[in-house]
């Protein structure tokens, strides 16, 4: 695709392969900050556009062999692409994160004072995606599958605008966690004394911070437009509650 900087770099992430990869590299929000032209975008976190154009221009490589263009593909597959790959693996380190953070909050608080703020912040990720992924997967997603399918719902929550709404300010709320966490880690980078267990929660964070950016990009930037507008399509007649 052509890049113009007015192009925002939600956008881009979905059209480029390794567009993602591009704006970890450089500190580009392209989930909760997925509206943000390129130039804005590159202008916030002080990167040179023209080395992150260069970057994107570049021909794609996707070392996980899956070029889907989920901006096509049926809603419901991306459904599942999101449950598998991304609720799955949130499923599995929650509970390992919140037992780490509590762990060396514990033994090493009192040499590391910053843990003892980081804690909360961790802890309240962790519970508030518990109820974050739980809503998706019993409300949200089966009513968006239900409606790829074709079948036209009464739905318990009005139009689909409104648990997407909030779905969104929690988006914005974990990003918000993420950015306090990657300060108070220094970038994730543990101090020398650091244990093995120490080493461990950083590391854990760090691949946290980088599956929630793709998570929230697929569903905030791709999964809940497409949604908004199938419903739009099959109930026209349905307006905003």
């Amino acid at each position: 695709m052509s890049i113009s900087l007015q192009t925002t770099v939600g956008d881009l992430a979905s059209a480029i392969p390794h567009a993602a990869r591009v704006f970890e590299t450089h500190r580009i929000d392209y989930c909760c900050g997925g509206r943000r032209t390129l130039e804005a975008a590159c202008q916030k976190v002080g990167a040179d556009v023209s080395a992150v154009v260069a970057a994107l221009e570049e021909p794609a490589r996707d070392p996980s062999g899956d070029d889907t263009d989920w901006r096509v593909a049926p809603l419901s597959a991306l459904v599942r692409h999101i449950v598998n790959v991304h609720h799955t693996y949130m499923w599995q380190e929650l509970p390992r994160v919140e037992a780490l953070m509590t762990k060396v909050a514990r033994v090493h608080g009192p040499a590391h004072p910053e843990l003892q703020e980081l804690l909360p912040i961790v802890l309240g990720l962790v519970e508030e995606l518990n109820g974050h992924l739980m809503k998706e997967e019993r409300v949200l997603f089966p009513y968006i599958t239900a409606l790829d399918g074709g079948t036209v719902l009464t739905s318990p929550f009005g139009t689909v605008q409104n648990p997407i709404r909030m779905m969104n300010v929690e988006h914005e709320d974990a990003g918000g966690a993420l950015e306090s966490i990657r300060r108070l880690t220094s970038n994730h980078t543990p101090p020398e004394d650091a244990c093995g267990s120490y080493r461990a929660l950083f590391a854990a964070l760090a691949a946290m911070e980088l599956d929630l950016h793709q998570h929230i990009h697929l569903e905030s930037n791709v999964l809940f437009p497409r949604a908004i507008d199938l419903e739009a399509a099959r109930t026209p007649s349905n307006a905003e509650s």
